[in-house]
């Protein structure tokens, strides 16, 4: 019986109607692809002019066959009442509801209609078949965060049982608890994993301590899925030693749909299905392939709230190999707003901070995992966790390879815990600034 399956159409989302129409999608060949883009971007945007108050109030008259005329939607444009920006015809009792991590510092909540929502199930499959995995059959090692009050964790609970899931915590990646992790998967004939990539790497550093590859203890596993955070070539290569499978990248929001997924040729295919990805440049500029900018994107079936060419908050660069049917994202730098900004009016994306600092920080193992946080323009503190105090030599390194690739006159402050602060939904956000309120 396909549990999976049957689950979302009894909750009234259209699996099998969906599945048949991606199906139809891909179809489609590459000469016809940008008629079938462009219909569906006139169709969305004539939808939300005609049926959204919303959006009508917010687009002020424009032309629907000039797509630069369309405006930029960002986050902050979406934190009012969910009533507000419903279409015409659908109401909270007939359409999906969720929230956003508010990991770019504007959480709203958001709605699609179960259509929509099927959809975007339909991709999710139709992406791990790449690596024959099925939701209806395959088990699943879950390395999620849950809700800690009791309605929503049992829910959660009851989620996975009927996906075929098992939950590890992410809140405690203690060694102690790794070891109960290692037992289950000893025990258990998981298919693949699926998780946050910072809490799947502490549990492959665990294996590595221990001389063990997971695969041998639980020779069921064929596939690793890491999301939600970055994914360093380092740890990459980590995970795919102490696994021994292979290691799959996937990027996404709740509030769209699955945007790349690693495909089993190594790229990062965008997907062009269900969401029509620009780059744009500060002046909302389209930028052609291969050049860096902000990461805008249409949802092209979601009636009930429009997210039509809507600043996701990252940066990215489709690959110059890129075609409208495949688009590759070639690189995804990170948030907009994870932005160092140096005394000198220097600025530089967050993460390049935090790699410079990983790649010496981590290098004898001593380090679990850390976090940078800048605390004024010239003041950084980097929290970690590790079995001992960094040693003088290494602050010295730190520092002098920051000076390096930064600047000069850089103060950074050391804060050793036992563990890290995570979200609420167990995320762990790499690089903070505290000089913009909304991060």
């Amino acid at each position: 019986m396909n549990l999976f399956d049957f689950s979302l159409q009894l909750n009234g989302f259209p699996i099998k109607e969906a599945s048949g129409v991606l199906k139809t999608i891909h179809k489609i060949n590459d000469s016809d692809y940008l008629a079938y883009i462009n219909s569906k971007k006139n169709d969305i945007v004539k939808f939300h002019l005609e049926n959204n108050i919303f959006y009508k109030s917010f687009t002020n008259n424009i032309d629907v066959s000039n797509w630069n005329s369309v405006p930029i939607m960002t986050k902050k444009d979406l934190q009012k009442p969910l009533q507000e920006r419903l279409s015409k015809g659908f109401s909270k009792n007939t359409i999906y509801i969720n929230k956003t991590s508010g990991s770019s510092g504007h959480p709203f909540i958001f709605a699609k209609d179960k259509f929509s929502h099927a959809l975007t199930w339909a991709i999710i499959q139709n992406r791990f078949g790449w690596y024959n995995i099925n939701f209806n059959s395959s088990k699943q090692a879950r390395f999620y965060g849950i809700p800690l009050d009791k309605k929503g964790y049992y829910k959660e609970r009851f989620k996975d049982k009927i996906s075929g899931r098992f939950r590890f915590s992410v809140f405690d990646l203690s060694d102690r608890t790794f070891e109960k992790h290692l037992e289950k998967f000893k025990s258990t004939s998981f298919n693949y994993i699926n998780g946050y990539t910072s809490a799947i790497v502490q549990f492959a550093k665990f294996l590595k301590k221990k001389n063990c590859v997971l695969k041998d203890v639980c020779p069921s596993l064929n596939a690793c899925v890491v999301t939600s955070e970055m994914l360093f070539k380092a740890d990459k290569k980590l995970l795919e030693t102490q696994f021994n499978v292979p290691v799959i990248n996937e990027y996404g929001a709740s509030e769209l749909d699955l945007i790349a997924f690693e495909n089993p040729n190594g790229n990062w295919q965008v997907n062009s299905e269900t969401l029509f990805v620009e780059i744009l440049d500060e002046n909302n500029n389209v930028l052609p392939y291969g050049e860096e900018g902000r990461i805008v994107i249409t949802s092209l079936y979601n009636k009930a709230h429009p997210f039509i060419r809507y600043d996701i908050g990252d940066v990215g660069t489709l690959s110059k190999a890129s075609t409208l049917k495949t688009p590759i994202l070639e690189k995804l730098v990170g948030r907009t707003n994870d932005v160092v900004i140096l005394p000198s009016g220097k600025k530089a994306a967050g993460l390049t901070f935090y790699y410079i600092t990983k790649s010496i920080i981590e290098d004898d193992g001593n380090v679990k995992e850390f976090v940078i946080k800048q605390l004024k323009p010239n003041t950084f503190k980097i929290i970690y966790v590790s079995s001992e105090i960094l040693s003088k030599e290494k602050i010295k390194t730190i520092n002098t390879e920051i000076e390096n690739y930064l600047e000069k006159g850089l103060i950074v402050e050391f804060e050793k815990q036992d563990q890290l602060l995570r979200s609420k939904s167990g995320k762990l956000k790499q690089f903070s600034s505290y000089l913009n309120q909304n991060t």
